[in-house]
């Protein structure tokens, strides 16, 4: 029996995709189709417990990628872990929930995408998520005392429900402002309308009262799951996007693989991709989208020459040092070194009263930091020459233009004093180099992010064939500027907050660090220290990038896939540049507006 079209299909029901499709779906008169290619785990304790999020890395909900050997990480491959099941990354993440810097969203207007800027983004933050209440108690420990409401921050009502999880007065959170103190301490206003180069505590996607994990699938789709108009079908793998054979060629339809078979689905508006930053470019590439070169080198027939498909790709990488804290401070270790009785514990707590361990993963505090904060004077005439160095050459072609235009926003970042260049976080627990036992003791780590990076790297097909991964090349550090400003970050947060007052209470002393390769950070040990031990957080981004065509740009500002009709990409693919920390809420922001796009485009409620 033939099923008629749909009005859009949405590949990907993930993070993006279920936004988009709970959004389109509010008008009774379209019919829309989620393509999922992972399986529904809903009610799954690895997905909703806080602490344990990472049992489900290396399963049949983790993509599981590996990028090809670093030459800039000692060699290293990196995992990239990214949820394979309904609600994407949103149920497999760290739950952070933090904004991006108001330059950032700022610059994705000025690399050519009118109308995206931080002023025309703030109803769509707003309408992501609902702001926790937090006791007069608590206010203090948790920075907010200085806080107003004069931008609505208490009266959000979002489908993902956040909050400060975990110890509301652990004495990290106060050590951590006061070691910021200098410059001063403590965000003045909540972040999300006014972030700047301070330090905060980070709000987390876990529930309030349930103390369970807050996501796409529990936020935006269990609550319209009955909707009759929308309908969502996992473990279907897409094959392909069918085009016709008009010029410009318009989206008709899709090719996917469920329970054994393979079929194929039309559609009357448009085709909606949401599969991620790793899978979106791929999907484009098996439809005929994108390099010719990539395309025929694996049999696949030219349907749209748009050869940025794949390029652009841009991740975080952190830096973590461990720092052995004195006996009364509490941590998660017990977890890491699985001491006797330590999980039978907290899972008996957990249950009974969604407190204790298992009810945070322990990211409690975060900083966005400059890097004119992190370097002495006599260390930023350098750093401008540095910079001015690595400014890419002059050129007509897209890649360079590209290029030349991220080098500018960078170089107004970097030599900013109230841009972020890194983003400083405390784990309560031993993050250790990947090659090292857990230790027996109880540790808080000190990490940072590289916010800005400077280097570009790529995601391509190996074959022609939906089953089998991409070739996922980040190219880490392979602008020696990104190795430059880590260095520097590192032995900020080393010497100038690990080593201040305020921590000193917190982490025993002298200051005792996991790792020896750690200790005595001059520039050269920093540098050495990030090759070795810098890894992804887990934010590719940027691959079907939303910029001018003329600047290598994949989608345009409507999120429209430039050389298509019909065919608008809305996930991380298509974020021009990479949020300053942890994406997820700039995720949500992001396909909050994609929705509104396409609904202004054909008139919907």
């Amino acid at each position: 029996m033939e099923v008629p079209p749909f009005d859009f299909v949405i590949i990907g029901g993930g993070t993006a995709g279920l936004v988009v499709a709970r959004r389109l779906s509010e008008d009774p008169s379209q019919r829309i189709l989620v393509l999922e290619a992972g399986s529904d785990h809903t009610g799954d304790p690895r997905v909703d417990t806080p602490a344990i999020f990472k049992s489900l890395f290396g399963t049949e909900a983790d993509w599981d990628f590996v990028t090809e050997p670093q030459p800039n990480l000692n060699g290293r491959s990196i995992p990239l872990n990214q949820g394979k099941m309904l609600g994407g990354s949103s149920a497999i993440n760290a739950h952070i929930f933090v904004p991006p810097s108001k330059g950032v969203i700022d610059a994705w207007g000025a690399l050519g995408n009118e109308g995206w800027n931080w002023d025309s983004l703030q109803k769509y933050f707003a309408k992501v998520y609902a702001s926790p209440s937090a006791d007069e108690a608590f206010k203090k420990s948790l920075g907010l005392d200085n806080w107003n409401d004069e931008d609505g921050s208490e009266s959000r009502h979002g489908p993902i429900k956040t909050s400060f999880s975990g110890h509301l007065n652990h004495p990290i959170r106060a050590a951590w402002a006061e070691a910021f103190e200098a410059d001063p301490a403590g965000m003045a206003r909540d972040p999300f309308h006014d972030p700047s180069v301070k330090c905060f505590s980070a709000l987390t996607s876990i529930h309030p009262e349930s103390k369970e994990r807050s996501y796409s699938v529990s936020a935006y789709y269990d609550p319209v799951r009955d909707r009759e108009n929308l309908q969502v079908l996992t473990n279907a793998v897409v094959e392909k996007i069918l085009f016709d054979n008009d010029d410009p060629p318009r989206a008709i339809g899709v090719r996917y693989a469920h329970d054994g078979e393979t079929k194929t689905v039309y559609v009357d508006k448009e085709v909606v991709l949401a599969a991620g930053t790793l899978q979106s470019p791929k999907v484009l590439e098996l439809s005929g989208v994108g390099d010719r070169a990539v395309l025929e080198k694996h049999g696949i027939d030219v349907v749209q020459y748009l050869p940025q498909v794949g390029e652009n790709l841009q991740d975080h990488l952190v830096c973590y040092i461990s720092y052995e804290v004195a006996d009364d401070v509490e941590t998660l270790d017990k977890f890491m070194t699985r001491e006797p009785g330590a999980i039978e514990q907290a899972q008996k707590e957990y249950a009974e009263t969604r407190t204790g361990l298992l009810s945070s993963v322990g990211f409690y505090t975060y900083a966005y930091v400059s890097l004119l904060q992190a370097v002495g004077s006599d260390d930023q005439e350098h750093l401008k020459a540095l910079i001015r160095a690595h400014r890419p050459p002059a050129g007509t072609l897209p890649e360079q233009e590209r290029a030349r235009a991220y080098h500018d926003v960078a170089e107004c970042a970097l030599l900013s004093a109230t841009e972020p260049s890194g983003a400083y976080l405390t784990a309560l627990v031993q993050m250790a180099p990947t090659d090292m036992q857990p230790a027996p003791g109880k540790f808080i780590s000190l990490g940072v992010m590289l916010s800005h990076p400077v280097s570009r790297g790529s995601v391509h097909i190996t074959s022609n064939l939906a089953r089998d991964a991409p070739i996922v090349d980040p190219r880490y550090l392979s602008d020696g500027l990104d190795v430059e400003v880590l260095a520097r970050h590192l032995q900020h947060m080393d010497g100038a907050i690990a080593g201040s007052r305020a921590l000193a209470r917190l982490l025993k002393q002298p200051l005792r660090r996991l790792d020896p390769a750690s200790e005595n950070l001059n520039l050269d040990r920093a540098r050495a220290y990030a090759r070795d031990t810098a890894v992804s957080i887990w934010h590719p981004a940027g691959t079907c990038a939303m910029l001018p065509r003329d600047r290598g740009g994949v989608v345009d500002a409507r999120l429209r896939v430039y050389g298509t009709i019909g065919l608008r990409v809305v996930d991380a693919s298509a974020v021009p540049l990479l949020s300053t920390a942890n994406p997820q809420a700039t995720v949500y922001t992001f396909a909050e507006r994609a929705a509104d796009l396409i609904k202004e485009a054909y008139g919907l409620k």
